[in-house]
């Protein structure tokens, strides 16, 4: 197996709209919204998809916790 590169990660979050205005006002990070209303967070070319606790898109972690990510590599 040869990594190429990181594709993004998914963190778990209580509420996906708190967690966006953190990362937007905050951060500076761009909301995008794709594939049937999911949620992202851009900065340059990286990405982090939020999962809401107990609404999780599959595939996922095996034990979700609020705060955990998933890195997806390519």
């Amino acid at each position: 197996m040869h990594i190429k590169s990181l594709d993004h990660f998914v963190l778990t979050v209580n509420s996906i709209n708190d967690t966006v205005d953190f990362y937007y006002l905050i951060l500076g990070m761009e909301k995008i919204t794709f594939a049937e209303n999911r949620v992202a967070l851009l900065f340059g070319s990286q990405k982090i998809n939020l999962h809401e606790r107990d609404k999780e898109f599959e595939p996922k972690a095996q034990h979700v916790r609020t705060g955990s990510a998933d890195l997806c590599l390519l």
